[in-house]
């Protein structure tokens, strides 16, 4: 009797240390809570284009999987409204892409059901209005990628029915593109671009079937690419062990300098989070999305705050839109 009431206080001394050892684990992992805010007033899309303006997201086209749209929505992250603003004049179309220089948005290419596209359009949010600008000059192309850095838009990469990485230029100022050195490594479509400290990243995205690993850095003062780290375990080092980051069609937004990517596709649709830290070119997962997973979602961030909205699973396209808060944890995940 004395031997079990000793072992039973020994457990009981035991316990607190026990517990604090499991909150530490669940310290270590999964940092980050989403949250559902004002649902989108659009029709449920997928294949959309964004891009951001201040504390405004601007989400324009899209497929809402019978017809093509041609409509742009105004998203304010300080009310959590949306407007609709001035409906895109060119032709409604899926999979275009869209880039903010100097306080506009610019959006182009794309496909139309029957077409690839070329058109460029320049989106001035103070006069509401559209105005067409030099045509994209490398050809009709969908499922590019694009981003504004440094007074200037680039878009490349895509499909026109062969895979691509050549990269063009564009000059505001001027309406006129130049071709600049394309982006190393392997053609893709579907890639994810974003913009930190006056440099380009672009990552993910597939080539003939396979899901593309290799990640690029652009410096628009030099024009340059600098290859990083890749995004899966591809070195004999162990902190690529878990990656699991490569897909196509991702979302990726911006908090406090460091880039939160998320959903996608690779096989089946994602929900994983990851966060990069561009100072050490590492990336840490967190946690995951909690809406329905997707896939060719789009994403809103005014470098403090980051959402993603709308999307497709199988057949089925959404109207929600969710905001990552980075530094609380979620208990449902654990």
């Amino acid at each position: 009797m004395m031997t079990q009431k000793r072992l039973f206080l020994f457990l009981l001394a035991l316990l607190p240390l026990v517990m604090i050892s499991c909150g530490d684990d669940d310290d270590d992992d999964l940092i980050g809570k989403w949250y559902r805010v004002s649902d989108f007033d659009g029709l449920a899309r997928s294949d959309a284009s964004s891009f951001s303006i201040g504390n405004k997201g601007y989400l324009v086209c899209g497929f809402d999987g019978t017809n093509r749209l041609s409509d742009l929505w105004e998203y304010d992250m300080d009310r959590d409204t949306w407007t609709q603003k001035a409906n895109f004049p060119g032709t409604a179309r899926n999979s275009g892409v869209a880039m903010t220089v100097d306080g506009k948005g610019y959006f182009g290419t794309g496909y139309d059901g029957s077409n690839k596209l070329s058109d460029f359009w320049e989106y001035d949010p103070t006069a509401n209005s559209w105005t067409q600008k030099a045509d994209f000059p490398g050809g009709a192309r969908y499922d590019a990628v694009a981003f504004g850095v440094s007074g200037k838009g680039y878009i490349g990469c895509g499909y026109d029915g062969n895979y691509l990485k050549d990269f063009y230029a564009f000059n505001p100022g001027s309406n006129s593109w130049q071709q600049i050195v394309s982006i190393g490594g392997t053609k893709r479509r579907g890639a994810t671009s974003f913009v930190m400290n006056d440099k380009a990243y672009i990552c993910c995205g597939t080539n003939n079937g396979t899901y593309v690993d290799d990640f690029w850095m652009f410096d628009p003062s030099t024009e340059t690419w600098t290859q990083l780290r890749d995004i899966a375990d591809t070195s004999d080092e162990s902190y690529d062990d878990d990656y699991n980051i490569v897909r196509t069609n991702a979302s990726a937004f911006v908090i406090d300098g460091a880039v939160y990517l998320t959903c996608g596709e690779s096989g089946s649709i994602r929900s994983d989070t990851w966060k990069y830290y561009p100072a050490t070119d590492l990336w840490e997962n967190v946690a995951k999305f909690k809406g329905t997973a997707r896939t060719v979602a789009v994403s809103f961030s005014n470098g403090e705050r980051g959402f993603v909205a709308t999307g497709k699973s199988s057949t089925y396209r959404f109207d929600d839109i969710w905001e990552l808060h980075p530094y609380e944890y979620d208990d449902d995940d654990y």
